[in-house]
């Protein structure tokens, strides 16, 4: 088995908005490390993101703060509360809503690493414009 080097990465708390209708921050997603990636996703209240399905990627949300009814594959919404975990297979249709008054905080771990390309968005209405 080859030997690797470990690798620190400073973990940038810069959040931006994604298309999906959701805040990302990037814990970790390198190129050097395609196994993984984690982020942790915001939702704010009253919001559904769009549905859509990662290609090729495995994604577990693990559910920080806040409450979600979460969709996979067409299946009815459930509830999740902090401390639930949800596996997501590859090319499978996923979409959650945040029906509280907070903000639903959850970790988004994806293996391999969440690349652009894999991202198919699903909704048929048009892509949202940037909100603040």
């Amino acid at each position: 088995m080859a030997k690797t080097s470990p690798l620190v990465h400073k973990g940038s708390m810069d959040e931006y908005y994604f298309e999906e209708r959701c805040f990302i921050t990037e814990y970790w997603n390198s190129g050097e490390d395609e196994v993984v990636s984690v982020v942790r996703a915001r939702v704010l209240p009253g919001v559904t993101t769009r549905l859509h399905r990662l290609v090729g990627i495995m994604e577990r949300y693990i559910i920080m703060e806040g409450h979600g009814l979460v969709e996979i594959d067409g299946s009815p919404p459930q509830a999740m509360k902090p401390g639930d975990v949800v596996l997501i297979p590859p090319g499978v249709p996923q979409r959650i809503t945040n029906p509280g008054i907070t903000d639903l905080l959850f970790l988004a771990v994806c293996t391999p690493r969440f690349v652009p390309e894999a991202y198919e968005d699903l909704d048929e209405d048009v892509l949202p414009t940037l909100q603040p």
